[in-house]
C-alpha cells in the first residue's frame, strides 16, 4: 500500500475570462497570482495559480480560462462541488462583509461544528470559507502586499466536496489508495480525513440523483493530492492499480511531477510532488508578474502568445501586486 497522502495539493478548474477570473481571486479573495502560464496540453489556454506569497503546496487553486466563448459545464455526479478554504474563527464578519459589499450572495451553515460561508465565483464554481481552528496550524507564507489583511487572509484549502452517484466507489480509491479514514457522517454527508490529519486533510463526499457532469467553463477539472517525491508516486501508482485502475505515467508539470487516474466515481485524481516549486523560473517576489513557459515550449513563444487572449494581470483594489 502507498503511503498515505498529507491532503489537499492543488485544485484545478476551468473559468471563461481569464481577466475577470483573475480579479476575484486576487482582488476579492486575495490570493496571491504566483503564475502565469500555459497548459501544457493546450498551449493555446492560459493556466493561472492563486495561492499564499509562495504558491506553498496545499494553498493553489489553479484555471484553465477557456475566455467566455467556451462551452460552459454542467454540475453532476464525478465532479468537485465547493473548494473550502480555511480562515481563522475571528474572520467570519470580516468576510461576510468583504463578500456582501462586492455583491456576493453568501449562504451560512453549521458543518461538524464549524461555521461555513458558501458563495460562487464568477463563473459559478462553488468555494467555501470554513471558520476552524485548524486554520492555526497551516503552514502559509502570508503575502504581506495583497489586498486582504494579513490575519484574515485564506490559510490554504480546508476542504473540497466531491458529489458522486453513490459513496462507495469514491470511498475506496480515498481509503485504499491514499489512506483516507471516514470521519463523521452527518445530513448526508461523509467526510474523510487524511491519516496525518491537519489543514487541508479533509474530503467531503454526498450523493446527488444529477447524472453524470460535463466539463466546461464553471467546474473543477481535477483535484490533486500531495506526495513527497517520485518514490511515493511510484507506489500509489502501483496501489491504484491493485484496486484496478489505471493511472498515467509520471509527467512532469515543471513546478511539481504529476501522475493521474481517475477514480471509480469519475473524479480525476492527481497526485504531485511538493518540489520543485514555482521559484524554479522566477524570483519570489517576481511570481506571476510574467509569461513563463516550460524550456520544452520556449522555441514557440511566439506563436504561443500570439493564440492566448488579451490579459492585462489582475486588478487590486486596495493593495499592490
Amino acid at each position: 500500500m502507498a503511503p498515505p497522502t498529507s491532503g489537499l495539493h492543488h485544485v484545478t478548474a476551468i473559468a471563461g475570462d481569464p481577466q475577470r477570473n483573475a480579479d476575484f481571486y486576487v482582488g476579492t479573495l486575495g490570493l496571491r497570482f504566483v503564475k502565469r502560464t500555459v497548459n501544457h496540453d493546450d498551449t493555446g489556454t492560459y493556466h493561472f495559480y492563486f495561492g499564499d506569497e509562495r504558491g506553498s503546496p496545499g494553498t493553489n487553486i489553479t484555471f484553465f480560462p477557456w475566455s467566455d466563448g467556451g462551452r460552459a459545464g454542467e454540475f453532476g455526479a464525478g465532479q468537485t462541488r465547493d473548494t473550502a478554504y480555511a480562515i481563522p474563527t475571528d474572520s467570519i464578519d470580516y468576510w461576510v462583509d468583504r463578500l456582501e459589499s462586492r455583491d456576493i450572495d453568501v449562504e451560512r451553515a453549521e458543518r461538524f461544528g464549524e461555521t461555513v460561508l458558501r458563495f460562487e465565483d464568477p463563473d459559478g464554481i462553488g468555494l467555501e470559507l470554513v471558520a476552524t481552528e485548524l486554520a492555526d496550524d497551516a503552514d502559509v507564507q502570508p503575502w504581506d502586499d495583497g489586498p486582504v489583511p494579513v490575519d484574515h487572509q485564506l490559510r490554504g484549502f480546508h476542504a473540497v466536496t466531491l458529489a458522486v452517484a453513490e459513496f462507495e466507489p469514491t470511498a475506496s480509491a480515498l481509503t485504499d489508495v491514499l489512506g483516507y479514514e471516514l470521519e463523521a457522517e452527518a445530513d448526508g454527508r461523509r467526510r474523510y480525513r487524511a491519516a496525518e490529519g491537519g489543514p487541508g486533510s479533509a474530503i467531503d463526499l454526498v450523493e446527488t440523483d444529477a447524472g453524470r457532469g460535463r466539463m466546461g467553463v464553471g467546474t473543477v477539472h481535477h483535484i490533486a493530492f500531495m506526495a513527497e517525491d517520485e518514490a511515493q508516486q511510484q507506489r500509489y501508482r502501483e496501489a491504484f492499480a491493485d484496486q484496478g485502475l489505471r493511472s498515467t505515467e509520471i509527467v512532469d508539470r515543471k513546478y511539481f511531477r504529476s501522475i493521474y487516474c481517475r477514480e471509480p466515481g469519475g473524479i480525476l485524481f492527481e497526485v504531485a510532488t511538493n518540489e520543485p516549486g514555482f521559484a524554479v523560473d522566477e524570483d519570489v517576489e517576481e511570481l506571476g508578474s510574467s509569461l513563463v513557459l516550460p524550456e520544452w515550449l520556449e522555441a514557440d513563444r511566439e506563436s504561443i502568445e500570439a493564440q492566448l487572449p488579451e490579459f492585462d494581470g489582475p486588478s487590486i483594489e486596495d493593495g499592490s501586486q
